[in-house]
């Protein structure tokens, strides 16, 4: 005897619905009270303690623009991929389902060093045309890549206490076969 298969909406949504450990019952407060504006980036995630305004679980765990601010609930503008193309789709979400997003922190506080950076450029041009000293080079703005780690000397003791390091060399070829 085979169970019959479902196709409902929250079909195959066990564990993607689930509260995490020790975190079921009463949603807190400040869920309510968090402040969401139109052109935040929100990240969509169904909470299942509220079933009213769930997102659909092919909105689960995306990042969105919010486009509109109600009473209750919050819309949002989500990529999603539909037969070989990326339609944007407006979904509106109560407040319960969605996360203020953390995917523009590295780059706002990217955007502020570099005007930190820029400011302290302008100064010290102006410091040197007064001074009649050489003009800095323009500081570098772009992303850089993480330069190798740098060479270190592994300190070892030659005590007779100490464990003495082992040198390892690879087996014959001979002694395989």
């Amino acid at each position: 005897f085979n169970m019959p298969h479902s196709y409902g909406y929250r079909a195959r949504t066990r564990h993607l619905f689930s509260r995490g450990f020790r975190n079921h019952g009463v949603i807190p407060l400040n869920t309510y009270l968090k402040k969401v504006k139109v052109g935040d980036y929100v990240d969509i995630i169904a909470n299942a303690a509220q079933q009213k305004g769930m997102p659909h679980k092919g909105y689960h765990g995306r990042t969105g623009v919010v486009f509109n601010v109600s009473r209750r609930a919050i819309g949002v503008e989500v990529n999603k991929y539909v037969n070989g193309r990326i339609m944007k789709k407006r979904i509106h979400v109560r407040v319960e389902h969605v996360h203020l997003s953390k995917c523009r922190t590295d780059f706002i506080n990217r955007v502020k060093a570099n005007t930190a950076k820029k400011e302290a450029h302008k100064l010290a041009v102006a410091e040197a045309k007064k001074n009649g000293t050489a003009v800095p080079a323009n500081p570098i703005l772009k992303r850089q890549p993480a330069a190798p780690k740098g060479s270190f000397l592994v300190k070892v003791s030659f005590k007779p206490t100490a464990s003495k390091p082992v040198v390892k060399y690879p087996a014959a070829f001979d002694e395989m076969l």
